[in-house]
């Protein structure tokens, strides 16, 4: 069963092959969720200061029916936290937030601040300040794991260059449709490891005849596919759900997708809307005061 199966970080680390994401499940919601997983089997949980729930997040973790060391807490720096100084607030920052005395895995969310995401100014000398900030607290214990998110090749060797610690994970949007092969062979050569968030897409590959005529034969559901692609191209996935029933569904991968099959979910024509998602730099979007906006009151919708 996925739920009991682990990868094994460039440290020695266990890290849990399936996680749950909680992007912009608010404070009140996300205990819930996140009590659901657990009771389900899960024991990976993935946050973010950005997504304004670390608080709930932590509580559900401080009172889970297991105990603490069975389970795996990944939040991720601010992208706007660009200096040493700010990089050590944010670490102890998120662990007053979520109430724990460590954090098994803290990584950068992004190489540039939102506002100049993908940009010109790739802020090389001020992410290896923040990696020292991790690094620190990493050997000081607070940390068990560190890493990267949205780094791409240019962004990993910037901090391999200078690291006392090399980077344990690379979190990377990867899904059937939008797979980046050549940064996720980069990363698995130097014992990175890919997790991939937004798995199924954001939801926009279950509109997908091609993918759903592949699941069909499978005799699964279009999420379970997709998650079962990055698994085998040896991802982590991150799906996000606040639904039992679909926490259930994405962990029920006791199946094998062919190399043919998986020859095609590789070809799959690239998805470029991501419906009320687009305006997230992440998916292509840019972001401005408007976004900003528009994404605050996403959030709390959901």
């Amino acid at each position: 069963m996925i739920l009991s199966e682990h990868y094994t970080l460039s440290n020695g680390v266990e890290i849990p092959k399936l996680g749950l994401g909680t992007w912009f499940i608010n404070n009140r919601d996300v205990v819930r969720a996140v009590q659901d997983a657990v009771d389900v089997g899960y024991r990976h949980i993935d946050t973010a200061q950005a997504y304004r729930n670390e608080k709930g997040v932590g509580e559900a973790v401080r009172t889970s029916s297991v105990p603490r060391e069975d389970l795996f807490v990944t939040t991720k720096l601010g992208a706007g936290a660009k200096s040493y100084r700010k990089a050590v607030a944010g670490i102890d920052r998120s662990l007053r937030t979520l109430g724990l005395d460590h954090i098994d895995l803290m990584i950068i969310h992004s190489p540039q601040p939102w506002s100049s995401f993908r940009g010109d100014n790739r802020y090389l000398e001020e992410n290896r300040e923040v990696w020292r900030a991790l690094e620190e607290a990493y050997t000081a214990g607070k940390l068990r794991a560190i890493g990267v998110s949205n780094f791409d090749e240019q962004d990993l060797d910037n901090i391999l260059g200078t690291a006392t610690v090399a980077p344990m994970v690379n979190q990377v949007l990867a899904h059937v449709s939008n797979t980046p092969h050549d940064l996720i062979d980069y990363c698995q050569s130097r014992d990175v490891l890919v997790e991939a968030y937004s798995p199924v897409a954001h939801g926009e590959l279950l509109t997908n005849d091609r993918v759903a005529e592949i699941a069909a034969r499978y005799d699964v559901s279009v999420p379970q596919l997709s998650i079962r692609y990055d698994l085998q191209l040896g991802l982590l996935p991150l799906p996000k759900t606040t639904k039992v029933a679909h926490m259930k569904n994405n962990a029920d991968l006791d199946f094998v997708i062919s190399d043919e099959d998986m020859d095609t979910l590789r070809h799959v024509d690239r998805i470029e809307d991501y419906g009320d998602a687009s305006m997230m730099p992440v998916y292509g979007g840019q972001m401005n005061l408007r976004s900003m906006v528009r994404m605050i009151r996403h959030s709390m919708r959901r």
